[in-house]
């Protein structure tokens, strides 16, 4: 049973590394072109993994950080759209009431 999951743990981290080679951008990639990378992690299953790792693998890709808000409330242009708004209901409410207007 124990060498059962040895081999699909292995399997699972041979798949990743090629995954991981196909999805790094060509121009980011160091020391060899990438389709060089990928013959090397394919012919050789987890040494060349490990050196895809350690020689091939952009720098700091692993801890990838979103460019821009995620979410509406992390936009500093959607919050001063925010405020403006506010701000212009409020001044139309207050030509209302000094134009002798019920305010809407």
């Amino acid at each position: 049973m124990l060498r059962v999951i040895a081999v699909l743990l292995g399997l699972a981290v041979y798949i990743w590394f090629i995954v991981d080679v196909l999805r790094t951008s060509g121009s980011t990639v160091r020391t060899l072109p990438k389709f060089v990378w990928l013959l090397i992690v394919i012919l050789i299953p987890l040494i060349g993994g490990v050196l895809w790792l350690l020689g091939g693998r952009p720098r700091g890709q692993g801890r990838r950080r979103r460019r821009g808000p995620v979410a509406p409330d992390d936009d500093p242009a959607f919050l001063r759209q925010l405020g403006d708004d506010a701000w212009t209901e409020r001044m139309k409410r207050r030509r209302g009431e000094a134009d002798g207007q019920a305010p809407a």
